[in-house]
């Protein structure tokens, strides 16, 4: 039912960057730097590169500077070679997806492209390499967050989006269905051998929900909890810390100056052997969601960044999620 194709034309390796907007960069700056704990690999009057301790790519994270209302302007994931680029060019050429170059500053060849959904997306083999920060630890702070792990895309056809990524060579680790049927709700989809680069969600879409971060330790998050309320950024905490039932993370999300969501989180599994079976969630299971801690909130279920000039839909499959607002008033 969830076949992937082993044998894709290219090779892409794993997510690999985000780029947003935002109405302040300094504002945005504090906020991923101060309190989340990312490193500034560049920035200009309008734009921002950042990349986790880590990372040694260039960024996995860019912001440019606009007074449009926020949004994200591309998901990245990253191709082995040049030529992978240029043999993904032709396939979606000749699927209808209209690719096109792209030359941009601290990357190499870099194609662009919508997938199945009209989520946007953009590809790069390389970037400008930097050294290293893993053993600096001076430079610890906030999460100390290492790498960008995953994106989740709110999509009004999980279905089709997951189809469109199983045939370029994705994987599917975890996914949530009707209780006693195959209607797909969630798709848990990866490249690098863990349980997710990406992540589809039913909702009105194609909109970014979140980019993740993965972190050292519990304590991590644990600790840019406190951050945020030293700094006076309690106010940006949106959900958490808590465990998912779905990849194990151990988590917490947290919502920057523009409303864009960052989850950090800690401890999932490696899904690297090719008789990995996908787990099947019930829909009815909110152990899914929280393994245990409180449900999100509404707003976690149905605000998320919208991609600049996508027409965003309504979803194929709805339902009442259990939020935090319905999980208090049935105890009170």
């Amino acid at each position: 039912m969830f076949e992937a194709n082993l044998s894709p034309a290219f090779n892409i390796t794993r997510a690999s960057h985000a780029v947003l907007t935002a109405r302040d960069l300094d504002r945005t700056e504090a906020f991923y730097c101060d309190l989340i704990g990312l490193i500034k690999s560049d920035r200009s009057r309008d734009a921002l590169y950042l990349r986790g301790i880590e990372e040694r790519s260039h960024h996995s994270l860019v912001f440019h500077r606009s007074d449009a209302p926020p949004a994200c302007e591309r998901v990245g994931l990253r191709m082995l070679t040049d030529d992978d680029l240029k043999r993904a060019y032709d396939y979606f050429g000749s699927i209808g997806c209209k690719p096109k170059w792209a030359e941009l500053p601290h990357q190499g060849l870099t194609l662009h492209v919508d997938d199945a959904i009209g989520t946007p997306l953009e590809f790069c083999a390389t970037m400008d390499d930097l050294p290293s920060n893993l053993q600096k630890f001076e430079l610890y702070k906030g999460a100390s967050p290492m790498r960008l792990d995953h994106f989740q895309i709110a999509a009004h056809d999980v279905r089709k989006a997951t189809d469109f990524y199983l045939a370029m060579g994705f994987r599917l680790t975890e996914y949530t269905a009707t209780d006693g049927k195959e209607e797909i709700w969630g798709s848990w989809l990866q490249r690098k051998g863990n349980p997710h680069d990406v992540v589809f969600s039913s909702g009105r879409g194609p909109r970014l929900h979140h980019f993740a971060y993965s972190v050292p330790e519990i304590h991590d998050i644990v600790h840019v909890c406190d951050v945020a309320g030293s700094l006076g950024f309690e106010q940006h905490f949106e959900r958490g810390p808590g465990r998912h039932g779905i990849g194990n993370a151990f988590f917490v999300y947290f919502r920057d100056p523009d409303g864009h969501r960052v989850e950090l989180f800690n401890a999932h599994y490696q899904a690297i052997d090719i008789n990995h079976t996908p787990l099947r969630w019930d829909l009815s299971n909110t152990r899914r969601s929280q393994l245990w801690g409180l449900p999100a909130p509404a707003r976690w279920f149905y605000e998320a960044s919208e991609f600049a000039g996508k027409k965003v839909h309504e979803p194929v499959l709805k339902a009442d999620p259990v939020t935090l607002e319905t999980f208090l008033g049935k105890q009170f």
